[in-house]
């Protein structure tokens, strides 16, 4: 029986590589195959976060599945492959749970002073003559842009350290057991820290503007776990450097990897590496899920996560 033929796209994937082999026909699209052999392809195994050209697609007349290894599937054109009848599979909520966790870690990294606290010791700046002084969570005012898998997960450990929780998103989710508020706008001028959880496409890039981050303005906290491109990055920068925002805590930037030039002089920032779904628990979740929606597609059954364009 003649199996099917897979494309993996991106090198950072090639560790699923062997456990694909064991029942595909693998290739991967980094080590160039030609014409002939990607007219072969029956599925694609991506990363959300890059766009799959329309070329590559049209390179693949066999092709019936894209299946994106990450939660994410921005950079996947949903239009062209409904038009062309190729189903499209996600991992769901799989890492959901952890980048909820990183995205606590990174408000209380920087609202308690804790990156900061640690170059100051390691400087030799301690003394005992001042203490600093940061800032409770409990009590503190969040607002969360997006409430979706992770949003939710977010809400609900901030809840349980006594943080006040409302949200806005461009649909009503009246089961929610928080407020959702008018506006974006209305949400950052409400919020102590404003976490940005919603999922990326054209329609919503920029949306962290320089107006939302004045609205935040100079004792608030952005945190963005979600994608680079909500925020306009410039703008965040400049709203830093200038006193007009008082922090952010970041985990993705537009593009990545980020330039470290671009942060050296910003104050008030905690920076880490996309790193909010990256653990072994969540990659072990998405390699299963990936697996289950390839058996499903290929034995004609229906998909354990479709995305529905």
């Amino acid at each position: 029986m003649t199996r099917p033929v897979l494309l993996v796209g991106q090198a950072l994937l090639a560790p699923v590589v062997p456990l694909l082999a064991q029942d595909y026909d693998v290739m991967a699209l980094w080590e160039e195959p030609d014409a002939a052999a990607l007219a072969r392809v029956d599925a694609v195994i991506w990363a959300g976060e890059f766009v799959l050209e329309r070329a590559l697609i049209d390179a693949m007349p066999r092709l019936s599945l894209i299946a994106c290894f990450t939660v994410g599937y921005d950079g996947v054109d949903l239009a062209l492959a409904r038009e062309r009848g190729i189903a499209v599979t996600h991992a769901g909520d799989a890492n959901a749970q952890d980048v909820a966790d990183h995205a606590i870690g990174l408000m209380i990294a920087h609202r308690r002073w804790i990156v900061g606290g640690d170059r100051h010791v390691r400087s030799g700046q301690w003394t005992m003559a001042a203490k600093t002084r940061t800032r409770s969570m409990g009590g503190a005012k969040l607002g969360i842009v997006g409430m979706g898998s992770i949003g939710i997960a977010v809400a609900e450990r901030a809840q349980v350290m006594r943080m006040q929780v409302s949200w806005w998103g461009p649909r009503e989710k009246p089961r929610l057991p928080w407020p959702r508020v008018a506006s974006l706008d209305a949400l950052a001028r409400e919020s102590d820290i404003l976490l940005v959880a919603a999922r990326a496409d054209e329609s919503n890039r920029g949306m962290i503007s320089a107006a939302v981050l004045d609205a935040l303005g100079p004792e608030g906290l952005l945190v963005n776990v979600a994608r680079g491109q909500l925020v306009d990055e410039a703008a965040l920068i400049a709203a830093l450097t200038s006193g007009r925002l008082g922090g952010a805590a970041i985990d993705v930037y537009d593009p990545e990897p980020t330039d470290p030039a671009r942060w050296a002089d910003v104050p008030n920032v905690v920076l880490t590496p996309h790193i909010g779904g990256a653990t072994h628990e969540a990659v072990a979740h998405m390699a299963q899920m990936l697996l289950a929606n390839l058996t499903a597609h290929f034995a004609g059954q229906p998909l354990i996560s479709p995305v529905r364009g």
